[in-house]
Formats: structure tokens, sequence, C-alpha cells
């Protein structure tokens, strides 16, 4: 950068943020100071910088800065600007995926427990979480449905029940629908799954004991045997998930470097209770210290917008103290509305916590790099196979899914070296072509696929694998030929007589079929690929035909015309929630009396 020494001079001495740009107006680094003519100095002093710091000023064309009121604004600026921006010279996490919790709702007299993810305001009841991932609030929803037997269906499920569904009939639900509980005994088991979701297990664990002593003084001695196994199963429980903490809602973070990976795994601690954890993989592309990356993450992860301000904990442990924890911790604070605490170096038990957080990052790392590592020999063995000169960098595959020749709809999945590319996944909905004619339809998913990513200047793949025989081929191969596409090389993929992996047979536009052992680690690439197409049409599939199907039931029914099928439509949301609305639900759409509403749910359900 020329005249340093002049921007300098006009610099302030107030907080704010920072973005350094190329010659192009390109951001390249975007940082937050407390002081920013002090920050903005130290880069353009005698003093020995970096690799990275010196790679950086190198590009460097122009500085802007923003100038904000508070310390803590500069925070949560910078964090707003690299997620916006993605400069090369920040450390970046990538996962925006919301956190899921469960819900205890409000509903009178029989609340339902509920899978939750999204914006919290949208919804009314008692929140538990945030959880690390599905699979912890499944499995956290398993143990209250086997433990306290409240219900999980929907409203309208649960309004048209007459008899008792399955989850009765396996001890998972007390059938309050049709009223084999009483709303006090309901309420009690309600209540007792919200302590138990709150840590308060000592409590529950108290209350059912002295029910069940209460029970057997009375000889109700079936009672007492149920209580007795549900103090069994929480106690369980309590053994595996208990975590003895003070506060109760602490965030564990472990860390881990190899192989040029880093990996930051949160352990997220909710009400004394280890919920799980979840590993995040920053894209690291220069040399950034480890204080730098767990800066970076606990600023983007609890400052950025997907993150729900009440869930920040009061309490977050890493094994590093960081320089500049102070102030991290204050905006933390000013977002969460309580006090927050960042903990490093710290001991006994909650030493023990870190370095379960950190082994479990070293395993993630590990595992990572492992798949990395059999991607890169499958994609070898492919290269191999095929005699190419380079390793193909992209392989594109479709397939096409129909049922008895309904509803049509091809797929197109995409993988690199590193596995699946799914924002590059797209589905085609197939029409004007004769029923269950599977060349028609992968001609015209080709047609349309190829001839927009020519327009679009797009990235064309390596291989194209073509799920079918020699038909479907060269359809393809006709498709490229009209569109003037010479780079792609075709195979063909098709299942054996017995429809068996490892039976496959690979079809080719200038050689004979070929058939690869079943160990072969080519097969296996083009199996996963396949097998991935396959799944990914089947689901695009059954959605358009279900939907088809139930919009073409609707244009059978007497007084239902146009306007009421759209009105329908748009009242629930989609085909799927007027499915499962009961005859009241239906009865509330404007226009729907209740006679239309009984003809409609009948003919629905027929």
């Amino acid at each position: 950068m020329q005249n340093s020494k002049l921007f300098l001079s006009n610099v302030t001495h107030q907080p704010g943020v920072y973005q350094m740009l190329d010659e192009k107006g390109h951001v390249l680094y975007i940082g937050k100071a407390r002081d920013l003519k002090k920050r903005l100095g130290s880069y353009f002093s005698n003093a020995q910088k970096d690799l990275k710091t010196t790679a950086l000023l190198k590009q460097v064309e122009t500085i802007d800065i923003t100038v904000t009121h508070t310390e803590n604004e500069a925070l949560i600026l910078e964090c707003n600007l690299i997620k916006q921006h993605k400069p090369h010279y920040n450390v970046l996490f990538r996962d925006d995926k919301s956190y899921p919790y469960i819900l205890i709702t409000d509903d009178k007299p029989y609340p339902r427990v509920d899978f939750y993810r999204g914006n919290k305001k949208k919804r009314s009841g008692t929140w538990f979480g945030p959880f690390p991932n599905g699979m912890a609030v499944r499995e956290t929803i398993n143990f209250i449905e086997k433990i306290f037997k409240i219900r999980n269906c929907t409203n309208s499920f649960f309004a048209a029940r007459t008899r008792p569904c399955m989850q009765y009939q396996i001890e998972r639900c007390t059938a309050p629908c049709v009223g084999y509980v009483s709303p006090d005994d309901y309420e009690q088991q309600v209540r007792h799954a919200i302590l138990f979701l709150q840590g308060k297990n000592e409590e529950v664990l108290t209350a059912l004991t002295r029910q069940m002593d209460e029970a057997s003084k009375q000889l109700q001695f079936e009672k007492a045997a149920g209580l007795r196994d549900q103090i069994a199963k929480l106690r369980e429980i309590q053994t595996r998930q208990y975590v003895n903490a003070d506060e109760g809602d602490i965030d564990v973070i472990g860390f881990a470097l190899a192989a040029g990976l880093v990996c930051i795994q949160l352990l997220i601690i909710r009400g004394g209770r280890m919920l799980g954890s979840r590993a995040y993989y920053p894209n690291v592309s220069v040399a950034f210290s480890r204080e730098e990356i767990l800066m970076s993450f606990i600023a983007q992860h609890y400052l950025g917008d997907q993150y729900n301000a009440e869930d920040i904990p009061r309490e977050i442990i890493m094994e590093t103290v960081l320089a500049e924890q102070d102030w991290l911790a204050s905006a933390l604070r000013d977002r969460a509305g309580h006090k927050v605490v960042l903990s490093g170096n710290v001991r006994h038990e909650r030493k023990k916590w870190v370095d379960i957080a950190t082994n479990s990052a070293k395993q993630s790392v590990t595992g990572r790099l492992l798949l990395k590592s059999m991607a890169h020999d499958r994609f070898d063995a492919l290269k191999t196979l095929l005699s190419f000169d380079e390793t193909p960098s992209r392989i594109e595959c479709f397939d096409v899914s129909h049922s008895m020749g309904e509803s049509p709809v091809a797929s197109c999945v995409v993988f690199n070296r590193e596995g699946a590319v799914k924002s590059d996944y797209r589905r085609f909905n197939i029409s004007g072509i004769t029923p269950g004619d599977d060349v028609a339809a992968m001609r015209q998913a080709l047609t349309r696929r190829y001839a927009r990513m020519q327009s679009e200047q797009a990235v064309l793949p390596d291989i194209l694998l073509i799920d079918g025989g020699k038909p479907q081929l060269n359809a393809a191969k006709k498709v490229l030929a009209e569109l003037d596409i010479k780079t792609i090389f075709l195979i063909g993929v098709a299942k054996g007589v017995t429809r068996k992996p490892g039976f496959e047979t690979l079809y080719f536009t200038d050689h004979a079929p070929i058939h690869l052992p079943p160990d072969s680690l080519a097969l296996h690439l083009i199996q996963q690929i396949r097998d991935e197409a396959h799944r990914f049409a089947i689901t695009g599939h059954r959605a358009r035909r279900d939907k088809k199907r139930v919009t073409s039931v609707l244009e059978t029914i007497p007084g239902i015309g146009a306007k009421r099928r759209r009105e329908l439509l748009q009242y629930f949301g989609g085909i799927q929630a007027l499915k499962r609305a009961s005859v009241s639900d239906i009865a509330k759409v404007p226009g729907i009396s209740l006679k239309l509403a009984q003809r409609i749910f009948s003919v629905i359900h027929q």
C-alpha cells in the first residue's frame, strides 16, 4: 500500500472495523480494533511479521474503515462482514445450519413433544436445547416417549383418532386421543418430562419413588411395577448423560490439527446433561494460530444471526486462554443478556471435559482425513481404469424415477474428489414424453442440463455417468453431439440380472462393455455416485407423484373448483399438510362448509 504514513495520519483512535482490499476492490481481510490507529499502525511498523501478514500486505491496495460507537459493536460488525464477504485471509466457518430443539407445546389439555428447527418466536411452548444435531434430538424424544409416554402426533392427526394408534400398542403413548388417560395424569407426566429435560432428574426420581410406594401400599402392584421400570430407565439414562455442572449450561470447545485440516469440536451441556457434540471444519487457507481460529469460531458461531441469543451458555470452556477473551466475553454478554465467562487452562472436572472435546476433535480429523484419502484413492483407481492422464475432478450422474410412467423425475448429482457437491444437485420434472420412456426422459434432462451449462459457461464434468444400458448411453451421446460438447467422457452403468451390487456392467461409447471385480475401488466410486443419483431421483418422484395424486383427487370432488383448490392448498401450505388435516381443520378454510369438509376428508383418505 502506497502512502501508508499519510493514511495512518488520518486514522482515528476510536474502535471500529477495517477492510483490506486489493487493486480490483476485492476484500482480502476484515479485522476489528479497539483503537484503529494503533491496530493499523502495527501492520506498517518495522516489526517482524508472520508469513500470513506479509503475503496479505503485498496485495493490499486500499483500506476501508468503519468507526463504531463501542468495541462490542466492532466485534459484531466484523463477524457479520466476514460472513458476507468471505475474505481469503480470514478464518471462515461455512456451517450455517440452524440448531434443532425439543419443544413441549402448550396445547391443552394434552401437550405434545416435537422436533423443531428454526426461529423459536414462531412457536409457543417450552423449549429445550440447542441440540448439536437432529440425531441427538430424536434420541432424546425417543427417551421421553419410552419413559413418560407423551404424544408426538400432530394436532390434526390427534383430533381425527377414534382408536389408539401404533404408539399406544408399543407402549410409547397413553392414548389421550381416545381418553385412555386423564388430563391430570397426563399433565403430571408432562411435568416430569420437563424436569428431566431441565436436568432435574433427582426431583423426578423422588416423585416417582413416592408414587411407587403409594401404589404398593394400595396394592396396585401393576402400577407400582410400571413406575419401578420407569425409575430404572431414568437411572440408566442419568448414568450415561449426567455431567456434574454447577450452572448446567456450558459449551466445551476442543481443537485438533492434522495434515493441514483443522477441527473444532463443540460439546453442548444443558441442564447438567451432555446433549452431544458437533464438529466444525473451518476454511483455513493460510497459516493461522490456534488462538486466531478459536477467536474466530466463537465470534462467528455465537454472534451470528443463525444462533439464538438466549441460547448462549453462561460458560464456554477451552484449552487455550485467548488474548482478547475478555472483549469477546463482553460482546457475548451484551447479546445474551446474562453473564458469559470464557475459561481456559481449566482444571479438575472441567479439564476432563476439555480432554473429551479434544480427543473427539482428533478422532473427527482422523476420520475425515481417512474418508478424503479413500475418496482420492477411488478417483485415482477410476483414472487408472479409464487410462486418463489426470485424475478426474468432477463427475455427474443422471437417473430417472417414475411409477409405471407416472410423474417422471430425473436427477443429477455431482461429486468431486472431496465427495458429494450437494449445492450443485438438480432435479428435472419430465413432461411431454410417452409414459415409461426412460430414454426420452434421459434425453430431455440431459438437454436441459447441458444447454443451460453451456449458456452460463459453467464448469462441465470430466465424466458423465448414466444409470442405464446402451440405449440411455446412446441418447446421452446424441445430446452431447447436438450441443457440440466433446470434453465429457460417457459411462453407462447397468445393473446385472440379479440387480445386486458388484454385478454391474459398464458401457462405453468407443469400446466393449466391461465387468469390474466386486472389490474394485473404481466400481465402489461408481456405485456410490449411482446410488446417490437413484436416491435423489426417487425422493423427488415420490413428492411429485403424491402432490399430483391428491391434486387430481380434489378435482373429482363436486363443489371443489380451481379457486377452492387454490384456497385449500394456500391455507394448509401444501398437499401433505392437507392430507394430515382433520375435518374440523378443513372446515376452517373460507368457503368450505362442514359437509364439504367431510366429503373432502373422505375422498382424500379413501
